[in-house]
């Protein structure tokens, strides 16, 4: 089920203090929000290089939004990627091993001869073993440097803070220079919100509740915009409101042009509800406890 912010609920029952308490049921009153609202804030800590962003800026998804001072992270990664890329020892082993094998390989031909003791052959093949360690663990040795180069590689990558979608930047709390403190309860750097595509909310009464269904459309018309546009729904609420006998309803607006702002009033049409008849007691005031 979904949950509703106190904003939310709040400018729903401000609205229904707008609607008559006929037994017409004819469009709702609703409101447009953000699809999402997300607080850009950072995993690790420290200083604010550079917020590539300002207030009301529309941002791509993946774009960068804030660099922090990344200078000893960035000689990590270099150091880490030549420490992987190093071959010398990996061959150095590799050529003695093989060196070993070939003498093993003469060792037990000639001792089949009687040309060299067994304990000659038996030499060589220690030898071999011994080489053959030595060759995996140089392998293990430049896995572990590949490891460290990425776990160097993500420590850097984590000081570079991106778009998680298209949309519109709210607000810019914090600048270069700034620390930026990890942990969820510190202060963001940013707070961004998804208008592609929008939500709509609206409450409607009881006598509304199965009559309609999930993808279904409706007309949605924005306050002092104008224009109707089409909406799905996407969300109905199956736990009402006692004290107003109402339900929830969540529908998706999509807003690819970016032409219907969010934060709105806007009206409802839902074609399966034209004929509803609704009682006269109802409201919506409920919603705003």
């Amino acid at each position: 089920m979904k949950t509703w912010s106190m904003g939310t609920l709040g400018a729903l029952a401000s609205l229904a203090a707008l609607a008559p308490h006929a037994a017409s049921a004819g469009p709702f009153e609703c409101l447009i929000e953000p699809n999402q609202t997300v607080e850009i804030r950072s995993a690790v800590e420290g200083v604010i290089e550079k917020v590539t962003v300002q207030r009301g800026d529309r941002i791509k998804a993946g774009q960068v939004l804030v660099q922090l001072e990344s200078g000893a992270e960035i000689s990590a990664v270099q150091l880490a990627k030549a420490h992987a890329d190093a071959q010398g020892r990996l061959a150095s082993a590799q050529n003695r091993l093989e060196y070993a094998q070939k003498k093993l390989d003469r060792m037990t031909n000639l001792q089949t001869q009687n040309f060299v003791s067994a304990q000659q052959r038996d030499e060589a093949e220690a030898e071999k073993r011994i080489l053959d360690a030595e060759l995996k663990q140089a392998r293990e040795d430049k896995e572990q440097a590949a490891f460290e180069q990425r776990h160097a590689q993500d420590l850097l990558n984590r000081r570079t803070l991106r778009s998680p979608f298209n949309g519109v930047v709210l607000d810019r709390m914090l600048n270069p220079g700034d620390l930026a403190e990890a942990g969820t309860g510190r202060k963001a750097i940013l707070k961004v919100v998804q208008v592609e595509p929008l939500r709509v909310e609206v409450v409607l009464p009881l006598a509304a509740w199965g009559k309609l269904k999930l993808h279904s459309t409706a007309d949605i018309v924005p306050e002092g915009l104008g224009g109707r546009y089409t909406a799905k729904v996407t969300v109905i609420d199956s736990v009402f409101d006692t004290a107003s006998g109402t339900f929830g309803v969540r529908l998706e607006l999509p807003n690819g042009e970016a032409k219907v702002p969010a934060g709105i009033r806007c009206r409802v049409d839902f074609p399966e509800l034209r004929s509803l008849a609704t009682p006269a007691s109802y409201t919506r005031g409920s919603f705003a406890k």
